[in-house]
């Protein structure tokens, strides 16, 4: 298993990245809910949606270098957001990790998410993921693949059987808020509730 295998379009590397493993020190997760974003108007995969849309800036560099990175965000200014960069080296994308199943670890987490109700709590949705792994900012550009990494992924066999994965929009984006590029396991207790942006555009209602 290598980061090449993440070097594609970002709907086939989202697929890809579940059911496989983050761990980070003794913490191991297994992602089971994912969203993939793609990059700016002059690469293939053009998508308002992501942080690389303007083009590169400090803040999104890593999501235009090669896959396997990791990219570190924090959302309103509290949230650790975890993603995986994905396709060619100088084409911009990544995956965002939604929800993962703490597969070990548990004591550590447990004392990260106190306000967690039972295990499948533990890392729903993004900010919690990120918390339940101990992630931070300083984190950014961690290769992923590196054996020496503090942070590494360990793909899994890809799920081949369409049942397998489940597809809809992605959760509170003001634009591209229909794209269904959030995929997840749907027999997965972790996966965290759809939520639309309620400043994305209303649906129109057939007559």
């Amino acid at each position: 298993m290598s980061a090449e295998e993440l070097a594609v379009e970002p709907l086939s590397a989202a697929r890809r990245l579940l059911g496989a493993t983050l761990w980070s020190g003794a913490i191991g997760l297994r992602i089971v809910e994912v969203e993939a974003y793609g990059g700016d108007p002059a690469g293939p995969w053009p998508d308002p949606a992501a942080h690389s849309y303007p083009g590169p800036t400090a803040r999104n560099a890593v999501m235009f270098g090669p896959p396997g990175m990791l990219y570190v965000y924090l959302s309103y200014g509290m949230h650790t957001c975890v993603n995986v960069t994905t396709g060619p080296d100088g084409t911009a994308s990544a995956v965002l990790l939604r929800a993962g199943e703490i597969i070990e670890g548990h004591e550590i987490v447990r004392t990260r998410r106190r306000a967690a109700r039972k295990d499948a709590d533990l890392a729903r949705g993004p900010g919690n993921l990120g918390s339940a792994l101990g992630i931070t900012l300083d984190d950014y550009g961690t290769p992923l693949f590196a054996p020496d990494s503090s942070i590494r992924l360990q793909l899994g066999p890809e799920i081949t059987d369409p049942a397998g994965i489940s597809v809809g929009p992605r959760v509170g984006v003001s634009v591209a808020a229909d794209v269904p590029w959030r995929l997840w396991l749907p027999d997965s207790p972790a996966v965290s509730a759809y939520r639309r942006s309620p400043r994305a555009p209303r649906l129109e209602r057939p007559a």
